[in-house]
């Protein structure tokens, strides 16, 4: 007889009770269940073989929920722990666990098909940006999705208001972003929409808001004036005037111009009209073409207007009147009244000038001159003059001069103790004047000051005088008379006297005298002067 199985402990219960650990090997396949007769509760044997695709802990769950016997029962199964190794009994079924299944290789996927073509948003901001009778500008926006295919260009179609056929404006795609409608008849209203066309088709219109009339913008007139024209515009005579007044206005502006409220004399204006400008132009200005000028600028019911002042300025003419009103002394006085002609600009001054009825010659006496009289001083006594005036303002002086009727005689002034009375009149006899007596003995104004040369450095001495008659000179050194030496150069200008010793060696030092005489006197000046010698130290003693 067999031997019975050693009971199981508790121990191996519990152990036994506890769930096996998701560690076991995946790849061993689960333990089959014990037969039948084996099991004390009459549980039927586990006929289902798990799935491929069942876990493997799962199986090993289903191992450790086998029952167990009792402490002291006849144990036929063996115990989980040793499931792998024990031998299935005879009467089990002899299925068993399939093999881990192998990988299935997928078949290759067929190339992907490209996208369809997509047409693109509808273009933006579409917009007016000029219209005349003839034809419409447009502009607008690319799309703002586009695509991966693209953009070709784009179709502006226009539809006349009232019918319902849209006529395409161009016969080919544009790939610009504006566009001109052209060969439009003028009174047409338009809707207008533009289309973007690529692969994939139209995309959506961008449409006008609002209808366009085929017509002029009225754009208001407006003048664009010249600073240098905004104030008062002067020239002279004989002066070119050739003035160009730029404006602004859309249909083309009708320009018209008047001098002082008057229409221009074609004859002496010349006026020229463009779309931008008007020009005025006068060959030749007189003094006749100075006046207020107004341009008008006009389109519709819409009128600007600009005021030019021009100006033609000349010479005044010279003063109405000149009168001499008092003469006396050395002086004469004068008046006189503005010119009735002062060149169409205001008078700046008067000039005077004065003539010797001798001499018969014109001298100016005041220019510039602000007020109506004047007084003229120094005149010579015994002459007899005579007076004019011109006029000046900002072009220049006057060609002509106002002239005096009268003369002035400035009389001769004697002293009464040399008027002698004699039959036939006055006889003028002149004082008699002692004449001053300027001898003066020699004197020194400037002293010699000591000096202190340096051998074989030039030196000079200087010193002043003054005499009369002119002193005679002498220099002398250690109070022995220098004569004509060459070592020393001797010069006497104006009084001033210098004594100039040429590169002195140090026998030249001692004291030098200047001596100035005449026949009223003798006077003396002396100083010392040193000569020192440059001692050069060797580079031996000087370390």
């Amino acid at each position: 007889m067999p031997a019975k199985p050693a009971p199981i402990k508790k121990s191996a219960k519990k152990a036994a009770e506890k769930p096996a650990e998701p560690e076991l090997a995946p790849d061993a396949p689960p333990a089959e269940a014990p037969p039948a007769e084996a099991s004390p509760t009459g549980a039927a044997p586990a006929e289902t073989v798990p799935s491929v695709d069942a876990p493997a802990p799962e199986a090993a769950t289903a191992a450790v929920e086998a029952p167990v016997v009792e402490e002291g029962a006849a144990a036929e199964a063996p115990t989980t722990g040793h499931a792998e190794n024990a031998a299935p009994p005879t009467d089990a079924p002899a299925e068993a666990a399939p093999a881990e299944a192998a990988p299935v290789e997928e078949p290759p996927k067929p190339p992907t098909p490209p996208p369809p073509a997509v047409p693109t948003s509808a273009p933006q901001s579409l917009t007016v940006e000029d219209v005349n009778d003839t034809s419409v500008t447009l502009k607008w926006r690319s799309p703002e999705t586009i695509g991966d295919s693209g953009l070709d260009g784009y179709t502006v179609e226009y539809c006349k208001e009232g019918s319902s056929e849209w006529v395409v404006a161009n016969t080919e795609l544009t790939t610009s972003n504006r566009f001109v409608i052209k060969d439009l008849t003028a009174g047409d209203v338009l809707n207008i929409r533009v289309v973007a066309v690529n692969a994939g088709g139209c995309s959506e219109p961008a449409t006008l808001a609002e209808s366009v009339p085929v017509r002029e913008i009225v754009d208001r007139p407006r003048i664009r004036m010249p600073r240098f024209l905004r104030s008062r515009y002067v020239k002279q005579v004989g002066e070119q005037i050739n003035l160009v007044i730029p404006f602004c206005g859309k249909p083309k502006p009708v320009i018209s111009w008047t001098k002082d409220g008057q229409p221009l004399d074609t004859k002496k204006v010349n006026i020229r009209n463009s779309d931008k400008d008007s020009i005025l132009f006068i060959r030749k200005a007189e003094r006749e073409d100075s006046g207020n000028y107004e341009i008008s600028v006009k389109v519709d019911s819409f009128e600007d207007k600009a005021l030019i002042i021009i100006q033609i300025v000349d010479l005044p003419g010279p003063p109405a009147s000149v009168k001499m009103v008092d003469t006396w002394g050395f002086n004469a006085a004068l008046e006189w009244t503005p010119p009735k002609d002062n060149g169409n600009t205001e008078i700046t001054g008067y000039t005077i000038q004065k003539a010797d009825k001798k001499t018969g010659e014109w001298f100016t006496v005041l220019e510039h001159y602000h007020r109506l009289n004047a007084t003229v001083s120094d005149l010579i006594m015994g002459n007899v003059y005579t007076f004019r005036v011109f006029a000046e303002n900002k072009v220049g002086i006057s060609e002509a001069a106002a002239v005096t009727k009268e003369v002035a005689h400035i009389q001769k002034t004697v002293p009464a103790e040399v008027v002698v009375s004699c039959p036939v009149g006055i006889v003028y006899k002149p004082p008699e004047y002692k004449e001053h007596d300027y001898s003066e003995a020699p004197k020194f104004t400037a002293a010699l000051n000591d000096r202190a040369a340096t051998v074989g450095y030039t030196t000079k001495l200087l010193c002043a005088v003054r005499g009369s008659p002119k002193p005679k000179i002498e220099w002398l050194k250690n109070q022995m008379i220098i004569g004509d030496d060459p070592k020393y150069r001797q010069i006497n200008n104006q009084g001033v006297c210098s004594l100039e010793i040429r590169k002195p060696c140090s026998f030249d030092g001692g004291v030098y005298t200047c001596r100035a005489k005449n026949a009223l006197g003798e006077a003396t000046v002396a100083c010392k002067l040193e000569v020192k010698q440059v001692i050069i130290q060797d580079d031996k003693e000087k370390k």
